[in-house]
């Protein structure tokens, strides 16, 4: 477990562990709905997905809670198989790239989110590099809103490339971007 100093009242400290996503499924859902900007029928449509998610027997999720175990951040994720509806949609933009081969031997970043007070702290950080690092496969893949946005830079910095842009989503309002890195995520310095 790994711990993060908090920067005084405001921002206390924060634990970085395991964490029982299922249980959590609707604390986690709130972080994502305020991190994310979602509304209640979609946080309800992505319960569902969650836990069908969380059915796989190698699915794993750690979370980032403060001292009176309030969840701040979560990560989860699980090793991507080309059947999953991620993969069914993104595979086509990967082809056209030339970079379907990163469909196999991967692990998706399934959701990665972290409340807006307590970002910019290393908490999403030290949430995604803590995951990819007790996985088996050698790379990792995600999807990212596709932006320059805080999240993208993070992604970048961690070694994360560009595998397809403009990648649209049934039901998504913006294009997103696959990425891809090899594992072990590159670390500051």
């Amino acid at each position: 477990m790994a711990a993060l100093p908090g920067g005084g009242p405001r921002t206390p400290s924060v634990r970085i562990g395991p964490i029982d996503l299922a249980a959590r499924v609707d604390e986690a859902l709130a972080v994502q709905a305020v991190a994310f900007g979602l509304g209640p029928e979609e946080i309800e449509v992505r319960r569902h997905i969650v836990l069908r998610h969380l059915d796989h027997p190698c699915a794993r999720a750690l979370g980032a809670t403060t001292a009176d175990e309030r969840l701040v951040g979560f990560v989860y994720g699980m090793p991507n198989e080309r059947g999953q509806w991620w993969s069914t949609v993104v595979e086509p933009y990967l082809r056209a790239t030339g970079s379907v081969h990163w469909l196999d031997d991967s692990f998706v970043i399934t959701e990665l989110h972290v409340l807006p007070h307590y970002q910019n702290r290393g908490i999403g950080r030290t949430l995604i590099t803590t995951i990819t690092d007790t996985v088996d496969q050698p790379r990792s893949i995600l999807s990212a809103i596709d932006t320059d946005s805080p999240a993208r830079g993070l992604y970048r910095s961690l070694g994360y490339q560009d595998l397809a842009r403009q990648v649209l989503f049934p039901s998504a309002p913006m294009p997103y971007a696959v990425m891809g890195a090899p594992l072990p995520l590159r670390r500051r310095g």
